[in-house]
C-alpha cells in the first residue's frame, strides 16, 4: 500500500474541521486594520505572535519576510482594496535567509536548468535588512498608507518581539 502524503493527511484533517474553519461572518477585510509582512519561517505563528485572531489581519509571508515586488503588490491590494492602513514588517533572528549566498543558490537553480528573474534576498544583518526594507516599503507609491509602517526583529529562542530603535 503506498504511503500517505503529508497533502492527504492535511485534507484528510481539514475536511474533519471544516465547520470549525468555516469563518461565515467574516468577509476579506481585516478587522484590525493592519496587514503582516514576515517570513515563512516555520517558528513563526503570526498570529499568535501577535494575539491576533482570524480575520483581523492580512498575513503576507515569504523567505526572509522581504519587501519584494510580490510583497508590495499584496500589500497594495490590502491598502487599496481592503482597507489596511497599518503595515507589520517581521524579520526574525536566526533567519535561513541570513547569511545565504546569492551565488551558491544561483549555481544551485542553475544546475538544473533554472534561471529565474529574482534573486534570492539573501542578507547578513536583520537589523539592516529590516531598515532596507522599511526604506523600501516607505518609498513604495503603490502603498497608500506609508507613514503607518514598523518593523519588528522576532527571537525564536526567547519568543521576544521588539523594535529596533537606531
Amino acid at each position: 500500500m503506498p504511503a500517505v502524503s503529508v497533502a492527504d493527511q492535511i485534507l484528510a484533517a481539514a475536511a474533519e474541521r471544516a465547520s470549525a474553519l468555516a469563518v461565515p461572518s467574516l468577509d476579506s477585510a481585516p478587522q484590525r486594520k493592519v496587514a503582516v509582512l514576515t517570513c515563512m519561517d516555520t517558528r513563526i505563528d503570526p498570529l499568535a505572535m501577535l494575539d491576533l485572531s482570524v480575520g483581523e489581519a492580512h498575513i503576507i509571508r515569504n523567505a526572509g519576510g522581504l519587501a519584494t515586488e510580490d510583497a508590495i503588490r499584496s500589500l497594495a491590494a490590502s491598502q487599496r482594496l481592503l482597507g489596511t492602513e497599518e503595515i507589520l514588517l517581521i524579520m526574525h533572528e536566526r533567519c535561513g535567509m541570513c547569511g545565504a549566498s546569492e551565488d551558491a543558490f544561483t549555481a544551485l537553480l542553475a544546475r538544473d536548468g533554472a534561471a529565474p528573474s529574482w534573486r534570492l534576498g539573501a542578507f547578513d544583518d536583520v537589523q539592516d535588512a529590516l531598515a532596507r526594507g522599511l526604506a523600501k516599503l516607505r518609498a513604495s507609491p503603490e502603498l497608500t498608507h506609508r507613514d503607518a509602517i514598523r518593523g519588528l526583529i522576532f527571537d525564536p529562542t526567547t519568543g521576544t518581539l521588539r523594535e529596533p530603535h537606531g
